[in-house]
């Protein structure tokens, strides 16, 4: 039997060599459609300055079966300053995904990140705040209520370090920080009755703290009764972690029997470790792929019911957030695909994982 990661990294080492720090060599091997090797959806994120982008829609109409609007869908784009909402931006995605035949999956309702000024303005008065955030939930979240399969109902609820939960302006607002996710999920399944309602955040595989602080708050919520029925786990991967971490942590999140979403993989050839990073380009490729496989195949290791769907942060390494601003060196390769739409050795880890 061929040792899929073994023929993988030999490849990866071929394609690199004497490549410095050069963009990353496409693999030269057959490209097979992702979703037709997954027994379950794979999703990419957009917006709609991609939608008219052919290089983009020919790999998105390949490879994906569900959509998540990156930023669109946001409050931060969704709610104006006198209380109104627009909803152009992220009607064109939701058009757009019904006309090709995707799943739209919905990104995200409340984020400590957004703390509006129309909500900020209301932090003295309770009733009027608790009014506004139920009409904002009951207004977004029933707008799509036919189309959208699932919600990111509230969007990295714990702090970075991982100690704790987030002391937010929803929390200032309505009292307590698990009162604001609770009224969130039950205005949520008031409003989308039969969408899957997510509890996401990052850094959960990276940081055990985090991941632990995390799977408490999902007890509690379950306990208090909050119709919490998914939970996401954003998978921007720190490439420098130990092998088998990412896959213990997706079986820890198993336990509570609720469908999973690998909601926002990404893994970045930097690491923030300085030595780490210091390691020749190759050799964090192989590493990059190790670590992204070993989630693949532990997604894939969950029972069916558990699979909601496996997303991707992008489809190109520029299409990333990773690879936005003034410090972006064009070295970076956190994605599936190149910017040509070559796939990437990232891209046949995750369809070697899917393929068996």
């Amino acid at each position: 039997m061929i040792d899929r990661r073994a023929l993988l990294a030999s490849t990866v080492a071929l394609t690199a060599c004497g490549s410095g720090e050069a963009a990353v060599v496409p693999i030269d091997r057959p490209v097979r459609a992702l979703k037709s090797l997954a027994p379950f959806p794979v999703g990419t994120a957009c917006m709609t300055g991609q939608l008219s982008d052919q290089v983009w829609f020919q790999l998105v109409s390949e490879h994906f079966s569900q959509l998540t609007p990156e930023w669109e869908m946001k409050m931060e784009y969704i709610l104006q300053a006198d209380g109104s909402l627009r909803f152009d931006a992220p009607d064109r995605i939701a058009y757009f995904a019904r006309d090709l035949g995707l799943r739209l999956f919905g990104h995200a309702l409340i984020w400590y990140a957004q703390d509006h000024p129309w909500f900020k303005a209301l932090t003295g008065d309770r009733a009027r705040f608790a009014a506004e955030y139920d009409r904002y939930i009951a207004e977004v979240a029933g707008r799509w209520r036919s189309q959208i399969v699932g919600w990111d109902v509230v969007n990295e609820p714990v702090t970075h370090d991982g100690k704790a939960l987030r002391d937010c302006v929803w929390s200032q607002g309505l009292g307590g920080t698990d009162a604001y996710i609770v009224r969130a999920f039950e205005q949520a399944k008031a409003a989308a009755p039969d969408a899957v309602l997510f509890l996401n955040d990052y850094g959960l595989e990276n940081n055990p703290v985090k991941g632990a602080t995390y799977l408490r708050l999902v007890e509690r919520l379950l306990k208090a009764g909050a119709p919490v029925t998914g939970l996401g786990t954003q998978s921007h991967l720190d490439i420098s972690l130990p092998s088998g971490q990412a896959a213990a942590f997706i079986r820890e999140l198993a336990q509570f029997g609720l469908p999973i979403h690998v909601a926002e993989l990404d893994a970045s050839l930097r690491t923030g470790d300085r030595l780490f990073d210091l390691t020749p380009r190759p050799q964090r490729i192989e590493r990059q792929t190790a670590r992204v496989a070993e989630l693949a195949e532990a997604f894939l290791a969950l029972p069916r019911a558990q699979q909601f769907a496996f997303t991707v942060w992008g489809v190109r390494d520029t299409d990333s957030w990773l690879r936005r601003g003034t410090e972006d060196d064009g070295k970076d390769s956190p994605l599936l695909f190149d910017t040509a739409g070559r796939a990437n050795p990232m891209f046949h880890a995750v369809a070697d994982a899917f393929g068996g």
